[in-house]
């Protein structure tokens, strides 16, 4: 049940472009494009099916990839810090649905373990990732960022 998953996870690295926004960015601060590419090209070698390229919103990036059959999209942006703090990139999952269902809150809905799982486990996977926090999307929309070490 979607309900008992968190789908809200933030973390830390320096390993990706915070800094310096490019020509393509829709706004300046649209960073992430370098986090999603290197997300799908893991997950892809893990075996798992992948947009090949992420798409760009206005405050970031996201993707689409499959877990057996269920399909999410993984949206993801940065929060910049105090100049001497390394940022929080925040990223959730949800579920891939068409425009009608999307309009009566289908993409919260659904949410299995396996989607978040698979994102835990390449978030695992990565030493200059630290801070790993799993939050259930309510609580995070509310402000609540305590979260959990894991999804699940």
């Amino acid at each position: 049940m979607s309900s008992l998953v968190r789908t809200v996870v933030t973390f830390k690295t320096d390993q990706f472009n915070t800094i310096e926004p490019r020509e393509y960015f829709i706004n300046p601060g649209c960073f992430g494009d370098d986090l999603c590419a290197w997300m799908i090209s893991a997950l892809k070698a893990m075996g798992t099916e992948c947009d090949d390229q992420p798409g760009q919103e206005d405050f970031g990036w996201y993707f689409n990839f499959s877990d057996g059959n269920l399909k999410y999209c993984l949206v993801c942006g940065f929060r910049p810090a105090e100049p001497a703090e390394v940022g929080t990139w925040v990223a959730w999952i949800e579920r891939s649905t068409g425009l009608m269902a999307s309009l009566f809150g289908g993409r919260d809905r659904g949410i299995e373990a396996g989607g978040p799982g698979k994102i835990h486990q390449l978030l695992r996977s990565s030493p200059e990732i630290t801070d790993i926090r799993w939050h259930y999307k309510k609580n995070f929309d509310r402000g609540d960022e305590a979260g959990a070490e894991a999804p699940g």
